[in-house]
């Protein structure tokens, strides 16, 4: 009974280290100082090939837009919202039945804040995001940041 147990155990083990646990993006975290009291945060996706992420302005009724939530801190203000650099993309989507807005390859989010004094803080907050290739959807997915501002 002992051996058949194992068995069974090594057999699920080897099933499951085999299984592909897909994440078609990864994100990179840079903070660029521009002067005393001025940053941009960047937010770099790089999408495997045949993926996709939808634009911040990716209207309701289709896929989730990316969105980029800043926890909130008495000491850095917001410029603004978050720039999207990359290639664009707009097509219909018969699935969601609404024009998507998409970025293959990577895409670069920039936000810019300012500080109140010179101090150390830390910029931070999550990236929401659903990616989608001509077949799938993952489900939307949230990766947390933080930067450390010197």
């Amino acid at each position: 009974m002992r051996k058949l147990v194992l068995f069974v155990v090594l057999l699920v083990a080897g099933f499951m280290a085999n299984a592909k646990v897909q994440n078609p993006v990864k994100w990179a975290y840079k903070l660029k100082k521009v002067n005393a009291t001025t940053y941009e945060v960047h937010i770099t996706a790089t999408i495997d090939k045949g993926w996709h992420i939808y634009s911040q302005t990716t209207p309701d009724g289709g896929p989730v837009p990316t969105a980029i939530n800043f926890t909130k801190n008495p000491l850095i203000t917001l410029v603004g919202k978050a720039k999207e650099v990359g290639k664009l993309e707009q097509r219909h989507e018969e699935l969601f039945g609404v024009d998507v807005k998409q970025f293959s390859n990577t895409v670069n989010f920039v936000q810019t804040i300012k500080v109140k004094a010179a101090v150390k803080t830390a910029v931070s907050g999550t990236v929401e995001f659903m990616v989608c290739n001509d077949t799938q959807c993952l489900p939307p997915t949230s990766n947390k940041f933080s930067l450390a501002i010197q």
